[in-house]
């Protein structure tokens, strides 16, 4: 017989703000939790998903989190990514009302912090070689000594149509990572992300040819649909790749693992399942010395969960910090206020300061953080469908 806490949960809120999905769960004795879905280009979906779920939630007494992670996983067996979101943002919400509900951060409730801090990576996209090198030497200047977001094919107009031969496609791309880490210097770690543009073949030999550069990491070369397919770029190339940011379940994880087809986890705590999926995989990871590498292109609350999984799982090795564009995208195309540093810190109550590359655990019961009044009542900016094309009328992954 379950023994169950006085609490009941009296609402379950979605808010489509702004290009977030946030989550609250409220119980009948006034606590909040606050939670983020991260199927970011499926967020209507999700949102109704939540509400779905919110229904069974009702009534019940937040406390026993596995219980109703399993009943929203296995109630019919259906998954993917809308419903995963949903499922995570009700999730990280209910561990946000535990920690508040017993006075300590969630990291204590799950074994306790492993470290006192964690180191970042920020964000630097580019339209031309130009713009990425100059972006980069200010993120150093601001202190980052991990930079991501890195795609050396960089992110152009997508109303281009793209052709390039193979060779001219390779060797743009390897003489700029090149260029990188001559005007950068080793002490700060490139993190390169393709965004699946590359086939396997294109991946093996791109790699290769960057490696004498050392990136720490080399993510998503191709499209994220084949463990096989993964395994076969890993196993031949010798930077290490990293991948899974829009896996969904443990199982995704289990497949590429179980074919050595990556060095680092990319989990998405905001899609495959919150904090008590993260951790799942985080524990088989560890089993298999594979680092994690938490995937965070979201706001302020998804960047919390993923600290609480940080700091208390021994395998973490750095962590996405989503910065608010440089140059080319402008203050009005990102949304944002001058001055922010990281995207979305206006919708939530409180955000971790960068200090030498690293930010600190938050100490703060629960989350640590909570949604503002804007947070809740931003106009949403909708993802609508829409791809680059290639010069032959086909699709590009970009």
């Amino acid at each position: 017989m379950l023994e169950h806490s006085p609490m009941k949960i009296a609402r379950v809120t979605p808010y489509l703000t702004d290009r977030y999905l946030f989550v609250e769960v409220e119980t009948d004795t006034g606590l909040v939790g606050t939670g983020e879905c991260g199927a970011w280009g499926q967020l209507e979906a999700a949102q109704t998903a939540v509400e779905k779920f919110g229904d069974y939630l009702l009534g019940e007494d937040p406390m026993p989190i596995e219980r109703h992670w399993n009943m929203m996983h296995r109630f019919g067996w259906f998954r993917g990514a809308a419903i995963c979101a949903a499922i995570s943002g009700i999730d990280i919400a209910l561990w946000d009302i535990k920690g508040q509900a017993l006075g300590v951060p969630i990291h204590q409730l799950l074994g306790g912090p492993t470290r006192t801090k964690a180191r970042v990576y920020c964000h630097v996209k580019a339209q031309t070689r130009q713009q990425m090198i100059d972006n980069c030497l200010a993120r150093k200047v601001q202190g980052f000594t991990a930079i991501g977001h890195l795609n050396p094919f960089l992110d152009e107009d997508r109303s281009l149509a793209y052709s390039k031969s193979h060779a001219q496609k390779i060797d743009d791309a390897v003489s700029l990572v090149a260029d990188l880490r001559e005007t950068l210097g080793n002490d700060v770690d490139l993190c390169i992300e393709i965004h699946r543009r590359l086939t396997p073949a294109e991946a093996i030999v791109f790699a290769n040819e960057i490696a004498p550069y050392r990136p720490m990491f080399y993510e998503d070369p191709i499209a994220p649909t084949s463990a096989d397919s993964m395994g076969r770029v890993a196993g031949k190339v010798s930077v290490p790749v990293a991948t899974g940011e829009r896996f969904h379940s443990l199982y995704d994880f289990q497949n590429h693992f179980a074919r050595d087809a990556l060095t680092y986890a990319r989990i998405s705590v905001c899609l495959c399942g919150g904090i008590t999926g993260a951790r799942k995989i985080a524990a088989m990871a560890e089993a298999m010395d594979i680092g994690v590498i938490p995937h965070n292109p979201l706001s302020p609350i998804s960047l919390a969960a993923c600290l609480q999984l940080d700091a208390a799982i021994p395998n973490f090795t750095i962590q996405e910090f989503p910065t608010v564009g440089l140059d080319y995208e402008s203050i009005e195309e990102d949304g944002e206020a001058a001055g922010d540093m990281l995207r979305g810190q206006q919708l939530v109550t409180a955000i971790p300061a960068v200090n030498d590359g690293f930010v600190d655990i938050p100490t703060a019961p629960g989350l640590g953080m909570a949604l503002t009044d804007l947070g809740r009542s931003a106009p949403a900016i909708r993802r609508g469908v829409a791809m680059r094309s290639h010069f032959d009328g086909f699709v590009v992954d970009q």
